[in-house]
């Protein structure tokens, strides 16, 4: 495999996944690269059932394989939220610094020790042949209250990792690619990949 698709709009995923693929040899390719692919409405209720139903969209109109992810913030005070609705918790607007505030103002008066939160990403690989791979990832952290670092997206500033003693924003990217839930769940992917994609079974 020497060219792999991104099933998503988002350039801090690409830049993410860009960042991790590209040692193993593979252009990756986004749907940045093609003005006529309309966005996959995300129906389903789990981060793997979007993530499946985005890949299998794409493989199918593109017809080559497909990686897309699904992921997003679970707060275990907000009884999981925002979840599946992260990147449009506070809107169809899919703005950064609203649905951050949502969560702010939610968990206000909440002690720091009860502010348990973890991003969860789920891969879906899609072949044209229909078949598809899931692989996982998890990072756990707390939530601050206030923003706190400059780099990152979606709810990096909030996002603060125990291990690092800083929030996902702080971290540079080669160090938020060591942690993070798509870094951890494309290294899942990278411990099969030979499988997924060995020779004779690439279609």
């Amino acid at each position: 495999m020497k060219r792999m698709i991104i099933a998503t709009k988002n350039k801090g995923k690409v830049a993410e996944f860009q960042q991790l693929l590209t040692k193993k040899g593979i252009e990756v390719l986004s749907l940045l690269d093609y003005n006529d692919i309309p966005d996959v409405e995300e129906t389903g209720t789990t981060f793997a059932e979007n993530a499946i139903l985005k890949a299998t969209t794409i493989a199918n109109m593109l017809h080559e394989t497909v990686i897309a992810d699904d992921s997003g913030l679970i707060v275990d005070a907000l009884d999981g939220e925002p979840g599946v609705y992260s990147a449009r918790y506070a809107g169809e607007g899919k703005n950064d610094q609203a649905n951050i505030e949502k969560v702010l103002v939610k968990l206000q008066g909440v002690p720091f020790e009860q502010r348990t939160a973890r991003f969860h990403c789920t891969l879906a690989i899609a072949k044209p042949n229909g078949d598809v791979t899931t692989v996982d990832g998890v990072c756990e952290g707390y939530i601050t209250e206030k923003t706190i670092g400059e780099n990152g997206f979606g709810y990096d500033p909030i996002f603060f990792v125990p291990e690092k003693q800083r929030t996902m924003a702080q971290l540079t990217k080669e160090e938020k690619n060591e942690i993070s839930h798509r870094a951890k769940a494309l290294q899942h992917l990278l411990h099969i990949w030979d499988k997924l994609f060995e020779k004779g079974n690439e279609s």
